[in-house]
């Protein structure tokens, strides 16, 4: 063997041990970078079984906090208290107060039920969902009914083993 060839030898093994190197710290970065993305935080993309029970939790919410009965509206209210924190109490009471105003002197019987929902972001305890229901409007005293779709975001929040709404948005 020729003393060059000796001598280049050494040369481009260390050169592919920098590239090794090189590559390796990338690839560490890059995989970083995935982890830290919300996106891949985001449990909703992958545990169903979290998505589903944020789902029903948040529907039978929704359905008993807008659902009213002129007659009983203490279960509205107890609804509330129960399933309303943070600033939902005043977003709701800003939605939902004209309806216990108005219900008693039209004898009116609202039932709201969800009829889809998607979480947007799940993740630490913290949910977003978009929700769609169908409210219905009974008069009790002379039987005319109305019927009307609803759309929401909202914000829920897990505390105590719970699902809570924390936020509502009628993107209005």
């Amino acid at each position: 063997m020729n003393r060059r060839a000796t001598a280049v030898r050494p040369a481009v093994l260390g050169l592919v041990a920098v590239l090794l190197a090189a590559s390796g710290f990338w690839a560490r970065q890059e995989a970083a970078a995935l982890r830290d993305d919300p996106a891949v935080r985001n449990t909703a993309l992958t545990d169903g079984a979290a998505t589903s029970e944020v789902k029903g939790a948040v529907a039978d919410m929704i359905g008993r906090l807008f659902s009213y009965d002129h007659a009983a509206p203490e279960r509205t209210r107890k609804a509330a208290e129960e399933f309303l924190t943070g600033d939902a109490a005043g977003q709701y009471e800003g939605i939902f107060g004209k309806v216990r105003e108005e219900a008693p002197k039209r004898e009116a019987v609202l039932s709201t039920r969800v009829t889809e929902s998607a979480v947007v972001t799940l993740a630490d305890g913290r949910a977003r969902l978009l929700v769609f229901a169908d409210q219905r409007t009974t008069r009790t005293g002379d039987g005319r009914s109305s019927h009307a779709p609803a759309m929401l975001a909202v914000d829920a929040v897990r505390r105590d083993g719970r699902w809570r709404i924390a936020g509502l948005d009628t993107f209005g």
